[in-house]
């Protein structure tokens, strides 16, 4: 395995499936490892941390999402970029899968192009994250590996959409995002997913926020913003 090429762990267990995503993700010039179940992708990451996860929703010996859980509760693996692949098209499915800390969804049978570019559009919006381990904003503070957010120094409990957007949103105060570039930035090109969900996803925040809720501010007609100004009015 070069140490120039981004690995990818597929962890899949239909080996025709397996096959298909290494044959497509090694034509792309990453470097691949596959994992047949739960069991051996624990394995594999703890012994070599990937760059990205391609992981099946439905695995033998456990689900796919429960792994997601597993690997966003502990701190080396919070932040690791993870796409799942599944057959359930089901829209509420794929909000489940993107709740529990999916970064993409891709839905079988999928377009080996497609993957390839989400894979690499992922792999993009990672890479500004890197050695960003804490971010703060008033009386906001993140710790980015370990997925804790404080409120005038008190932790609060965030699932994870409610963290990365509001991780994003740290990340560019000030700046006026609309419904369709938060799809884009937080959760990818999501088309299955309803502009009106980014609302739900707010309105959750600033529940959760409590002292800080202000902070996230509605720009009528535009979308929103991070800012600590006074409202108008």
């Amino acid at each position: 395995m070069s140490k120039d090429q981004p690995h990818i762990l597929l962890v899949e267990d239909e080996p025709s499936i397996a096959e298909l995503l290494r044959f497509t993700m090694q034509g792309a010039g990453f470097a691949t490892s596959i994992a047949s179940d739960a069991a051996e992708a624990r394995k594999l990451v703890a012994t070599v941390l990937p760059q990205l996860v391609l992981l099946d929703w439905m695995l033998p010996d456990t689900s796919g999402l429960a792994l997601l859980s597993e690997w966003r509760r502990d701190a080396r693996t919070a932040a690791l970029p993870v796409i799942m692949l599944t057959a359930k098209g089901m829209e509420e499915d794929k909000v489940k899968g993107l709740n529990e800390g999916a970064d993409d969804y891709v839905t079988k049978p999928f377009s080996p192009k497609e993957l390839v570019a989400r894979v690499q559009a992922l792999l993009r919006r990672k890479a500004p994250e890197v050695g960003q381990q804490s971010l703060s904003y008033g009386l906001l503070g993140i710790d980015t590996e370990r997925h804790r957010v404080t409120v005038d120094k008190d932790e609060i409990e965030l699932d994870q959409a409610e963290f990365k957007l509001l991780r994003y949103l740290v990340a560019h105060p000030e700046r006026i995002f609309s419904r369709a570039q938060l799809l884009d930035k937080v959760w990818g090109d999501h088309t299955f997913i309803e502009e009106r969900t980014v609302d739900v996803h707010i309105m959750r925040l600033r529940k959760s926020l409590g002292a800080a809720a202000d902070y996230v501010k509605t720009v009528r007609g535009m979308g929103y913003k991070l800012s600590m100004e006074a409202k108008s009015g």
